[in-house]
């Protein structure tokens, strides 16, 4: 079975966050893709094949797998799947048929990277709990006031749900460390499947870092779904957006990626998340 490897969110012909792409007449049975996902290794990888005609459906079914679980959603496995279907199908906009809802990711070529954007699913999002959040605090290490008092805690949902913990300072941002046993059981114990930690630099330039614990990876270099998450979130909070932000993520990894999120004014609306995407391997 070919697996393709994309770096989504590049940082031009640098950095982004790897994931697998499998495209495929049908999809293979959920324990084998368990498996090829554990082998590639990323953290998510992307099974896609064509829906059947007789259903009177057009697009893809799409399902994703990090290395130890199925995930119902994610960003950056869904920019590189925009990427490998337009080089496959030719430029385009897709419908994908996920586990639970519907969505699309445009791909087109461009030079020799590929662009790609995704609609998420719907957003929403509520005010943390005091419990989970000296619980987050605890496992990062941080004092209550190392927070941003103006981006309260809080749970936040685009297509799969996260807690975010937004920062003071780039500083404490760039010292993030964690157990990923604990983290592990932090976030599965709440149904999380990252914690996003932010920190804005302006209004509408956020730099971000996402653990992963709940799919076995301590951090996640590009996140597409907390994104669109966290792009909601803003909205709900009346935040001075002005209709979009930009994302810088993974630096402190040395996978400098950027995204880009169009907040349209409806509440609870769907996020456009947009980057490149660049090859590495064919």
């Amino acid at each position: 079975m070919d697996v393709l490897r994309i770096a989504a969110f590049s940082d031009g012909d640098d950095g982004g966050n790897p994931a697998g792409v499998v495209l495929g007449e049908a999809l293979p049975a959920a324990d084998q893709m368990q498996r090829i996902a554990a082998e590639v290794g990323f953290s998510e990888t992307a099974f896609a094949a064509p829906l059947v005609a007789q259903a009177k459906e057009q697009g893809w079914r799409v399902r994703y797998f990090s290395p130890e679980n199925e995930v119902p959603f994610c960003g950056h496995a869904t920019i590189a799947l925009g990427a490998a279907l337009a080089a496959q199908e030719g430029d385009g906009i897709f419908p994908l048929t996920l586990n639970k809802t519907a969505i699309t990711v445009e791909g087109r070529r461009e030079g020799g990277l590929y662009a790609a954007a995704l609609q998420s699913p719907a957003t929403q999002s509520k005010p943390a709990d005091a419990e989970t959040l000296a619980a987050a605090l605890a496992l990062f290490g941080y004092p209550h006031d190392a927070l941003d008092p103006a981006l309260p805690a809080a749970f936040i949902h685009g297509g799969a749900d996260h807690l975010l913990l937004a920062l003071r300072s780039r500083d404490a941002l760039q010292g993030m460390a964690y157990a990923l046993d604990a983290g592990r059981d932090f976030m599965l114990g709440r149904g999380l499947v990252t914690v996003i930690l932010a920190y804005a630099e302006t209004p509408r330039l956020f730099h971000t870092r996402n653990p992963f614990a709940s799919g076995g990876v301590y951090e996640d270099p590009a996140t597409g779904a907390a994104t669109a998450a966290f792009a909601g979130y803003l909205r709900d909070l009346g935040w001075p957006h002005g209709g979009a932000i930009d994302i810088v993520q993974g630096e402190d990894m040395g996978m400098r990626s950027r995204l880009h999120a169009k907040i349209p004014a409806q509440r609870g609306s769907s996020i456009r998340v947009s980057g490149t995407a660049r090859w590495m391997t064919r």
